[in-house]
């Protein structure tokens, strides 16, 4: 039996879960000092010497909203911020120990947060949804990259 391609319906009621989700995630983000700290510390995690510049387009924020951010998380002791020796107009940011340790600190009150949110489901349902997601996301990453090179591509199309 052949699969059946979803409807303009199914869809449209994907695309509003999917933006109800984000904005939920968005507002916490905004809300909660911890989850845009965890934002950028992730960024930060693993490299040396990034520039903010770097962090905004990671972050996909403004980069004066990337810079304030760097300044705060710099106030609190968790990265470091140094001349950029190749370009004086430039800094670069990176994790400082007290940063890794918020960053693990953060990590783990996340996960919490997210157990939460899915306590009644069983580890099925969480498996399906996260293998879905990141179905979604390759789907997404080949269509950009279909855009990057024109060709043939599928459009919506309402049956008569």
């Amino acid at each position: 039996m052949a699969a059946t391609k979803p409807s303009l319906n199914d869809v449209t009621k994907l695309v509003v879960a999917l933006f109800a989700t984000n904005a939920s995630l968005d507002r916490a983000r905004r809300r909660n000092k911890g989850a845009s700290a965890l934002a950028v510390l992730q960024a930060l995690e693993g490299r040396e010497g990034v520039r903010p510049s770097e962090i905004a387009a990671a972050l996909q924020v403004h980069p004066s909203h990337a810079t304030r951010q760097v300044q705060e998380r710099e106030q609190s002791g968790y990265v470091a911020v140094t001349a950029n020796a190749g370009d004086r107009r430039s800094c670069l940011v990176s994790l400082t120990g007290s940063g890794r340790e918020e960053l693990l600190r953060l990590r783990h009150v996340g996960l919490d947060r997210f157990a939460l949110f899915v306590a009644d489901w069983n580890a099925a349902e969480v498996r399906e949804l996260t293998r879905l997601l990141e179905k979604f996301e390759a789907s997404k990453a080949a269509v950009a990259d279909q855009e990057q090179h024109p060709g043939s591509r599928p459009r919506w199309r309402e049956k008569a």
